[in-house]
């Protein structure tokens, strides 16, 4: 078997093809996790940016080259999670970059390709390191490169290509020690090795099925309501929703004459691009209009026209019926509430996770919570729809985890019409002593230097269970122990979980600290919780110690020492 041009219908099939290969060995990837700890999401968020391409590919009919280069870019782009997610995307927004001009790829076309795919990624990346899907994704394009020439079969290059990179593979625990203590090779680059056998698995002539994980539910965009209004008195009926797939470049002057257009015929407007789509959002009385006017910078996907007057009027029912139901004592009365924020200067949104950080952030002013974290990281697209709902200029966002912040600065760059402020930070306790530190009066200069430094006077702990036997930090681990992390490493393990946090508090502790915070999760309790502050007010008898309820999933405890 020889193939010596990918046309789009071929190359369509190969990247459905290594989706679904992917997609078949998530949970193997997501196991790779460096520590043994239950939120190993690696696997998972690879395949959730994927499959948001795979459903724009999936809904184009005999595409040519740019129309499929299009899909797989702007799907991955919107739909990337965590870190290995938005460096995945960023891989194969440069490759269809490098393939989107031609009918049909030949060897050169693709070794470029591959090229640009690997410093797209590394650009985006502000750190980049060595040993993890970076330097495997580097290891193939360099083989590439070294291929121009000596053959014009995709399946002989495809081979060497493919072999290379599991080498480089092998080869990450020399790079990053942390992956040669605790006996695994990068995940993130498992992944990618997964992604291109599947696509050279269909070039070679076997039929790979694609299945689409479950629909997350964590990650939805909750509103927080911050006035109570009626809706009776609608302007415009339609929520009117879309994407176009720019034909040509898109530039300042058509995003403000667009938006000028769609503030001519309705409100809510809402119009983010970047360089190969454009989202938009509008409120009016006649979707065909703006639609017409969409279509003459390109293709249309994702199309959604809701009746908000219908809505409305079911909205109205189900009150009626709810507080039919109240009377009657079937269920518990409870406010139903109508949630808008009004304009505004300065907005917040924060991803969250639990009932009882919810709240807190809340409490402090956050108009959006993304529900997300260690377990499900929030989309790209996610920070994209809560951005759209905030109505500020300014908007300050805090991923508080570090796998969500390159997500949040991918969002930023996509927003055209806001001033996006992502707060770096890494964890919850971050993000409540950045917000805790916002001072309204001040600059946006000023309140990001002081968020940033406040940030800086934060240790955080939390303490969760062992999924597996290793060796880590000095420590061995037994599955289904007690682990006390902080920022950097494991500190204590065992099989009591009440002195495993305390021996991980007592790591955090300094002369100079003041206060311990503690939030309980969804499988401890306010005693248990209590109980372990007592200890620790014993102890040191000059800090205050703090307990507060998190709910938070995974983990016992968060603690921070400030």
């Amino acid at each position: 078997m020889s193939v010596k041009k990918i046309d789009a219908g071929l190359l369509k099939k190969m990247f459905i093809g290594a989706a679904a290969s992917l997609e078949s060995q998530k949970e193997i990837i997501n196991e790779l996790n460096v520590f043994p700890v239950p939120d190993g999401d690696t696997g998972t968020n690879m395949t959730m940016t994927i499959m948001s391409a795979v459903s724009e590919v999936e809904a184009l009919e005999n595409p040519n080259m740019d129309e499929l280069a299009k899909a797989i870019s702007s799907g991955s782009l919107r739909g990337a999670r965590g870190n290995s997610g938005v460096i995945l995307s960023q891989l194969l927004r440069g490759f269809t970059k490098g393939i989107k001009a031609v009918d049909a790829i030949d060897i050169e076309t693709v070794a470029n390709a591959f090229q640009k795919a690997v410093e797209t990624a590394y650009k985006a990346v502000m750190k980049p390191k060595e040993g993890t899907i970076l330097t495997v994704a580097k290891g193939g394009a360099d083989k590439a490169m070294e291929l121009v020439g000596t053959t014009d079969d995709f399946v002989v290059f495809g081979e060497k290509v493919i072999k290379y990179m599991a080498e480089v593979l092998e080869y990450t625990p020399e790079l990053l020690p942390v992956l040669k203590e605790a006996g695994v090779v990068d995940s993130g680059g498992t992944g990618l090795l997964e992604f291109m056998k599947g696509a050279y698995a269909v070039l070679c002539g076997k039929k790979l099925e694609v299945k689409a994980p479950e629909p997350a539910k964590k990650a939805e965009v909750k509103v927080v309501s911050t006035e109570d209004i009626s809706t009776s008195d609608i302007k415009f009926g339609y929520c009117t929703e879309f994407i176009i797939l720019l034909d040509n470049e898109f530039t300042d002057l058509d995003e403000t004459e667009f938006k000028a257009y769609l503030e001519s015929i309705g409100d809510s407007i809402v119009c983010v691009a970047d360089d190969e789509v454009v989202k938009v959002h509008v409120h009016t009385n006649d979707p065909g209009l703006a639609i017409q006017k969409a279509l003459t910078f390109g293709q249309l996907t994702r199309m959604k026209i809701d009746n908000m007057r219908e809505e409305h009027n079911e909205k109205l029912g189900l009150e009626a019926e709810k507080a039919e139901a109240v009377k009657s004592g079937a269920i518990k009365a409870a406010a139903v509430k109508v949630n808008v924020l009004p304009p505004k200067e300065t907005g917040f949104v924060a991803v969250s996770v639990g009932d009882g950080i919810n709240e807190i952030f809340k409490g402090l002013g956050v108009d959006h919570i993304i529900e997300g974290g260690q377990t499900m990281n929030p989309s790209t697209e996610d920070m994209l729809n809560a951005i759209a709902q905030v109505n500020a200029k300014n908007i300050f966002i805090f991923p508080n985890n570090k796998n969500i912040i390159l997500a949040a600065d991918q969002a930023k760059a996509m927003t055209k019409d806001k001033n996006i402020v992502v707060i770096p930070s890494k964890t919850v306790p971050q993000g409540i002593a950045a917000i805790i530190n916002y001072v309204s009066g001040k600059s946006i200069e000023e309140n990001e230097a002081s968020m940033k430094k406040a940030m800086e006077n934060i240790k955080t702990g939390s303490v969760t269970y062992a999924v597996r036997d290793t060796k880590i930090d000095g420590l061995e681990i037994k599955n289904g122990d007690y682990m006390g992390l902080d920022d950097h490493s494991i500190k204590s393990t065992g099989a009591d979980i009440e002195q495993v946090t305390i021996d991980l508090v007592e790591s955090m502790v300094e002369d100079e600290s003041e206060l311990i915070s503690i939030y309980y999760g969804a499988d401890s309790d306010e005693d248990s919780a209590n109980a372990i502050a007592e200890k620790l007010m014993e102890k040191y008898d000059y800090l205050d110690v703090e307990v507060h309820s998190g709910n938070q999933p995974v983990y016992y405890y968060i603690i921070s020492v400030e």
